[in-house]
């Protein structure tokens, strides 16, 4: 399977495969977040679903549950299955030299990689926003971008980012976590954001202020 992000890609995101024929209707590809999801790579290997997926194994010095022990390894395993069309990798562990060699893996196979930055306190300045952008980008497909909005201009500069980032050319995908910047998440994509992140089951979302997946891509379209 293919997914390239030159437009808005709207992933479901879960830790249990099974749930994929209920996010066909809206995404346009699944999230599997391996760090939550009991046995990752024995899932991958039963998944005969019709999406793409994006496998995610988030650290847990980045929000996610899984430890450094084996997280990568976990990912270059996951890269060799077929359904396998794009991989995210935190910048820290590419800056650390850690995942560079998933990086390489993924390009020899032609799967997409999404390089992500992640900060559950605060907003940086607008400059800080762009440089760590700038910097993803350099390693992977897509620069990913999540930050904490405590007011409304914190989501305005988030926005502001994006859409000078894309200007430049840059594929980025940004949102602001909390209610401040929850609906950053529709409105990012207008300024060239190109991933849109969802739960198949709202009771069991990922990150703070996500949008179900259907009423994402209600919004998204709507604002398109």
């Amino acid at each position: 399977m293919t997914l390239t992000f030159d437009a808005f890609r709207l992933a479901a995101a879960t830790a249990d495969l099974s749930e994929e024929p209920a996010a066909r209707e809206h995404a346009d590809c699944v999230e599997f977040r391996m760090d939550l999801a009991a046995d990752p790579l024995d899932s991958l290997a039963d998944y005969d679903g019709e999406l793409p997926l994006l496998v995610t194994n988030r650290a847990d010095w980045e929000g996610g549950e899984a430890g450094d022990e084996g997280r990568l390894d976990a990912l270059e395993q996951a890269i060799e299955h077929e359904a396998v069309a794009a991989v995210d990798i935190e910048l820290a562990a590419l800056e650390d030299g850690d995942g560079l060699d998933l990086v390489e893996a993924a390009d020899e196979r032609d799967v997409s990689v999404v390089v992500s930055t992640h900060d559950f306190e605060t907003t940086p300045s607008k400059g800080q926003l762009q440089s760590l952008l700038t910097r993803a980008g350099t390693y992977g497909d897509v620069a990913k971008l999540a930050v904490t909005a405590e007011n409304r201009s914190d989501a305005l500069a988030l926005l502001g980012a994006t859409h000078e980032m894309t200007q430049r050319g840059e594929r980025v995908a940004t949102m602001a976590m909390g209610e401040a910047g929850s609906h950053t998440r529709a409105v990012a994509p207008v300024y060239g954001s190109k991933i849109g992140y969802a739960p198949v089951d709202p009771e069991k979302a990922t990150a703070p202020g996500q949008y179900d997946l259907e009423t994402l891509r209600r919004l998204v379209e709507d604002l398109a």
